[in-house]
């Protein structure tokens, strides 16, 4: 049997570095085969996480955000009307890509055609288990009835799943199955894969493709989204570092009277029972919701995450993210070691 890792199992080993300033490290890289951004961070398609505050929001940073597909076609084109708008004065944005998800059944083919026409750049099929015979008939669907659209599939988590999107035909692989923050895939089906193996074995099989990659889940503070991209991953998918924030959607909830009062927003999953039930859907019910303490404006996260990353490069000696995917070697740590990596006086 495989021993597979996932990210608390694993450090960087650190390396001899000429870099003079952290400030130099370059985070240009790519999201699909033919679209490029300037920092790795694209955010998740939720409905507590990315619609038009959150996807602007992104774009500005350099980065992305997948506008969900948990509305109705004509509001989410209407939001990539928006975007587009806004990308098309502001200088700033002009060169980022317009993102949004669609299903495999239903409306999606429709979707896809009218997000597209007005402006879509990046599709993502959005479902929990990418190595579908439905996926396959979704991406050669998109990809025959629309031209010039890049296609991002997945969620899948295997080396064998990542060929056969490679084959039918995708433009970027994401990966992930069971280790998003409200996910209980694992808990309810035992089904899913540890997420450093999982992207160690996808990422070797994406780049026989030159296919990127996006690491989906279990990131829980800067330090994964840098073990992530030492996996090979080209761009981090984040979603509960941004949750409760200003740019996601939902609104702001006070507990308490002033001056003890507290604000809060919720946050939930695609498959929690809160979302579905607002679906009229009542089974497979796969995640969790919770009520998030509100954290303010997402650019300090993003900055965090930059700086971590640019930090992380230093580290091991990289200028840039391909120079890090190449210099990036893991160590396993013990519990004991994983106990050594936490502020110890807080404890």
């Amino acid at each position: 049997m495989k021993r597979y890792l996932t990210y608390d199992d694993v450090n960087i080993v650190p390396k001899y570095s000429e870099l003079e300033s952290r400030s130099d490290v370059d985070l240009n890289t790519k999201l699909t085969k033919n679209v490029e951004l300037r920092i790795p961070i694209v955010s998740t398609p939720m409905d507590t996480i990315t619609e038009y505050d959150m996807a602007l929001e992104m774009m500005r940073w350099g980065g992305a955000g997948f506008v969900h597909r948990f509305m109705n076609i004509d509001e989410q084109v209407e939001i990539i009307k928006e975007l587009k708008k806004v990308r098309e004065i502001n200088i700033e944005i002009y060169d980022s890509p317009l993102c949004a998800a669609v299903g495999v059944t239903g409306d999606y083919l429709e979707r896809a055609r009218e997000l597209v026409w007005n402006g879509c750049n990046v599709i993502l099929i959005d479902v929990a288990h990418g190595h579908h015979k439905l996926v396959g008939e979704a991406i050669e669907e998109i990809k025959k009835d629309i031209s010039d659209i890049e296609v991002v599939a997945g969620c899948i988590a295997t080396s064998e799943a990542a060929k056969q999107l490679c084959e039918w035909g995708v433009d970027g692989l994401r990966v992930g199955v069971g280790n998003g923050s409200l996910c209980e895939t694992r808990i309810r089906t035992g089904v899913g894969l540890p997420s450093v193996t999982a992207l160690l074995d996808v990422c070797s099989t994406a780049d026989d493709y030159n296919v990127p990659v996006i690491a989906d889940g279990g990131i829980r503070n800067v330090g994964d989204v840098c073990k992530g991209l030492g996996c090979g991953a080209d761009t981090i998918m984040v979603g509960s570092l941004l949750s409760g924030t200003k740019e996601s959607p939902g609104t702001i909830e006070k507990k308490g009277q002033w001056p003890n009062e507290q604000l809060f927003k919720k946050y939930r999953g695609s498959a929690s029972l809160d979302s579905k039930s607002d679906r009229g859907e009542d089974e497979n019910v796969e995640g969790n919701h919770k009520v998030i303490p509100y954290k303010g404006k997402v650019k300090r996260i993003i900055g965090d995450i930059k700086d971590g990353i640019r930090s992380s490069c230093s580290y091991v000696g990289a200028s840039n993210l391909e120079e890090y995917r190449s210099l990036v070697e893991f160590v396993e740590v013990t519990r004991a070691g994983q106990v050594e990596a936490q502020p110890h006086l807080l404890n």
